[in-house]
């Protein structure tokens, strides 16, 4: 369990507390928005309204005992700014901002944000990729250049073994779990069959993906 700050409790910031709270952290909420404050109250530890632009009112919160502090507040980049930079002057150990546009993260970061999130441009991409694939199911990006994909078995390959496949060879692609159902084998061996209701854990780039399922 983890003592979380959260600071700007709109609609980004409350999914986030929502998640926080399922994990079992500590959340302290924060907005300058009442009502805000006040729907939020049953999904965080504790919530505050206040202003965290104001240096003197986040000395008051203690902000070097969190282990995270999120700064999720919403059209407001000025405020988003400040409070970062006050975070890290203050002690924080480690701060998340949320970036609205293109340009944000760059200056997120040198005003001592440790992580940046951009959800809608985050989500964009996850959404451009999952749909517009018959055999993506799922994906999680680790860099620029490689993501672990989820990807249904195509016909072909069904009755097939993962050495017959030899997709790692031919595109640079590593199968590293089999999941059917709810149940996931990450112990593939070369003599594996693949079966049609299954799904492939895949990891690699997407240009090799696009050429291997033919995408």
């Amino acid at each position: 369990m983890k003592s979380v700050l959260l600071i700007g409790l709109g609609r980004f910031g409350k999914h986030i507390a929502i998640q926080l709270n399922k994990l079992g952290h500590e959340v302290l909420g924060i907005d300058i928005n009442e009502s805000r404050v006040n729907d939020a109250m049953d999904i965080v530890t504790d919530a505050q309204i206040g202003d965290c632009t104001n240096e003197a009112f986040l000395r008051t919160l203690g902000v070097g005992n969190f282990d995270i502090c999120y700064v999720t507040i919403s059209n407001d980049f000025q405020s988003s700014l400040e409070t970062t930079y006050l975070l890290k002057e203050l002690g924080a150990h480690f701060v998340v901002a949320r970036a609205e546009r293109d340009g944000q993260e760059r200056f997120l970061l040198r005003n001592g944000a440790d992580k940046v999130v951009y959800p809608e441009k985050q989500i964009a991409k996850w959404a451009a990729i999952r749909y517009s694939s018959d055999h993506i199911l799922d994906y999680i990006e680790l860099d620029e250049n490689h993501s672990l994909y989820e990807i249904s078995v195509p016909d072909s390959w069904v009755g097939k073994s993962i050495i017959q496949l030899d997709v790692r060879r031919k595109y640079e692609l590593m199968i590293i779990g089999i999941k059917k159902g709810e149940a996931m084998n990450f112990m593939i061996k070369p003599e594996t069959i693949l079966t049609q209701d299954s799904t492939l854990l895949v990891l690699g780039k997407y240009k090799a993906l696009q050429k291997c399922f033919r995408i």
